[in-house]
């Protein structure tokens, strides 16, 4: 694999040489031997010797973690920060995921859910902060199962961890772009005073139209993307307190405090009533999840041991708190939920702005909750991108050296920008025909995401072979760790049932029988080839330390100076 930069020339301080020999796996090794690389189809793959002396910070911790630098550092802390809430989505996600809690009890189950489920969902962010600080790369909390995991079982459980985040990453883009070209249409019927309403195949042949569009800008160089995602966080602010303000101006027939708080009316058709009010748990879970987004772009981020961890948390934090805003004063404002829910705009939210604001108004925050779900879908696509890249890297897809190719133009990974785009789209096109089989690939999105975080944080907790980096939790990382496992199982369950009943195979949850599936199908790859070719994250790289003598100029320690650094 080469290991040259897209241009043709080796990174500075870079030398390459090839291991020869049998095809075995690839670890790190003690201080003072060298690293093995698992040998190509040939019987030899080209290994980086990467001089420590002449490498960044960042730079360096990556080749001691066995890879070489190939990207551009570009991300700054605004555009890291921006790039961590745009993944959210937040006016855009609870725009169109307010529904759930509706059903599931009405006003209390909006805003108590959103209380409750948000300090989970914070947990498993937090956690996830401390691991990307740790071992900031391309791969996220997959390449962590190298250091965490014990070493006999790293294949299988990165295996499972990177198939389930990766499938989760396909699944959430493509949930947001078919939202979004929800959204956009939803505007559109509102514009003909509903005249238009919308069908769905108008909905999929929108969405796939939208998606090419946010591939086309991937394929845009690391700077460019940067200097686009810096502005996405401030527009995101502006329409969620402006919004937030003119609902509250405007709308002169408020819902009551009491209502508000207090008042459940489950329209699920689950009894007890407590049970189906733990259906609100589901906006949030949506709106909170792809926490290692930002992780998997660490190797376009200046000190992403620092930038990463805290755009993660802090960003999840102004999730959390903003969204449970935002929802209180959808509930104060929302009139009778039943009306809303009975909308021909198939949008909720967007008949509140309606309702409240008038037709300009009303289009007005549709879109705006339209171009704020473009922005999720174009970061998004983004971490995709580069998780197939670094996967690829690893060897752990098929056709890896395609989807590991660096473009020498915009030295970006486009096959795999458009690789992962293409999935995006042709998992939408189910919706053609059937929306209830797409609904439920949706709906295991935050499950094999929250998964594929939990299982390099369950063996955190197990093996005891995490080393922290500059961005931890100290004593509380125990129970923050624990307590974000705990709330996953929980909310794993309400994931796989139907939200109403009684249960007809029109309303039925499909995703326990895809999960199943997918399960099988990762079981009998790994087992048919997975195991043959994968050996878990890769080295790709090996430090080079000068020791004083080689400095001063004395050849004979030429030998000794020459190690690998154990991270």
């Amino acid at each position: 694999m080469d290991v040259a930069t897209s241009n043709g020339n080796k990174p500075h301080g870079l030398r390459v040489e090839a291991g020869v020999g049998n095809r075995r796996k690839s670890s790190a090794t003690a201080a003072g031997r060298r690293i093995s690389a698992a040998a190509g189809a040939n019987g030899e793959e080209a290994v980086a010797i990467v001089e420590g002396a002449q490498l960044g910070e960042a730079d360096r911790r990556l080749a001691e973690m066995g890879y070489v630098q190939v990207y551009k550092r570009e991300f700054s802390w605004l555009s890291c920060f921006s790039f961590a809430v745009s993944v959210s989505g937040l006016f855009s996600s609870v725009t169109t995921t307010f529904s759930y809690p509706l059903y599931a009890g009405g006003a209390a189950s909006a805003v108590w859910c959103w209380l409750i489920s948000g300090a989970g969902c914070m947990c498993i962010a937090l956690s996830v902060s401390e691991l990307v600080s740790a071992y900031p790369t391309s791969g996220g909390l997959y390449f962590t199962c190298k250091y965490l995991a014990p070493e006999r079982w790293v294949p299988e459980i990165s295996w499972i961890c990177g198939w389930l985040n990766l499938l989760g990453q396909i699944a959430g883009v493509a949930s947001t772009e078919y939202g979004a070209a929800q959204l956009l249409l939803a505007a559109v019927s509102m514009g003909t005073n509903f005249t238009y309403k919308p069908t769905q195949g108008h909905t999929v042949g929108v969405m796939a139209a939208i998606t090419t569009v946010h591939g086309a800008i991937n394929s845009m160089n690391t700077s460019a993307l940067e200097k686009i995602t810096k502005t996405y966080v401030l527009f995101h602010i502006g329409v969620l307190v402006s919004c937030c303000i003119t609902l509250l101006v405007m709308c002169k027939d408020k819902n009551s405090t009491h209502y508000v708080w207090t008042n459940v009316t489950p329209d699920s058709g689950w009894t007890p009533t407590g049970w189906s009010f733990l259906f609100g748990f589901l906006s949030v879970s949506w709106t909170m999840t792809d926490y290692d987004a930002t992780a998997h772009i660490a190797e376009e981020i200046k000190n992403p041991e620092l930038k990463a961890p805290w755009s993660i948390s802090a960003a999840l934090g102004f999730t959390y708190i903003g969204g449970w805003l935002f929802t209180i004063v959808l509930a104060y404002c929302m009139g009778d939920p039943a009306a809303i829910l009975a909308s021909e705009v198939g949008q909720p939210v967007a008949q509140i702005f309606y309702n409240n604001i008038g037709k300009s108004g009303g289009i007005f925050f549709t879109v705006a909750a339209f171009v704020i779900m473009n922005f999720c879908a174009i970061v998004s696509i983004q971490a995709g991108s580069r998780t197939v890249w670094a996967y690829s890297r690893d060897e752990m897809l098929p056709l890896s050296r395609v989807w590991y190719k660096i473009n020498r133009v915009t030295t970006t990974p486009l096959y795999a920008v458009w690789v992962f785009t293409i999935s995006c789209i042709l998992i939408d096109l189910i919706g053609l025909g059937s929306y209830i089989t797409i609904a439920a690939i949706f709906n295991i999105c935050a499950i094999a995401l929250d998964w594929s975080y939990c299982i390099p944080i369950i063996c955190k907790l197990l093996y005891g072979k995490f080393r922290p980096g500059p961005w931890h939790l100290g004593r509380a990382g125990f129970w923050v760790n624990l307590w974000a496992v705990t709330w996953t199982l929980f909310v794993s369950v309400i994931f796989i049932l139907p939200t109403i009943r009684p249960v007809t195979p029109a309303n039925m949850n499909y995703a326990c029988v895809i999960l199943v599936g997918i399960g099988l199908f990762a079981l009998l790859y790994w087992v048919i080839a997975g195991q043959f070719y994968y050996f878990g994250p890769r080295v790709k790289a090996q430090l080079l330390v000068a020791s004083a003598a080689r400095s001063s100029g004395d050849s004979s320690g030429e030998e000794r100076a020459e190690k690998v650094a154990e991270y």
